[in-house]
């Protein structure tokens, strides 16, 4: 069984399946015709900038977004409680002094 299949915007849509990229849409029944339709997304790709690293850690990172500061610390299983919450605290100071050297660097 053959069906036919109208297309909004074919010539977009058409250079789209050219350059070998997917078209992503909506296949529906139009309410006024009563045919098969098909609609393309109109998708636009993300600018997002990319987290910059401002120092590895040992035990982690600490990196930049546009609105944050993000540190990020994972500590192995096998230390004791005490061993992590010392480590967690070592961690939390080398944050703190990599973000007092950036403005320190910044500055000058």
């Amino acid at each position: 069984m053959k069906k036919c299949v109208y297309v909004l915007n074919a010539i977009e849509l058409l250079k789209q399946l050219v350059d070998g990229k997917r078209v992503e849409g909506v296949l529906y029944m139009d309410q006024d015709t009563g045919k098969l339709t098909f609609k393309a997304y109109n998708r636009k790709p993300q600018n997002k900038r990319k987290d910059v690293l401002v120092k590895k850690l040992p035990w982690g990172w600490i990196k930049e977004s546009l609105e944050r500061i993000k540190v990020f610390g994972s500590f192995p299983k096998d230390f004791c409680t005490a061993q992590i919450i010392e480590l967690l605290n070592e961690h939390n100071q080398d944050a703190k002094n990599a973000l007092i050297d950036r403005e320190i660097i910044d500055f000058v």
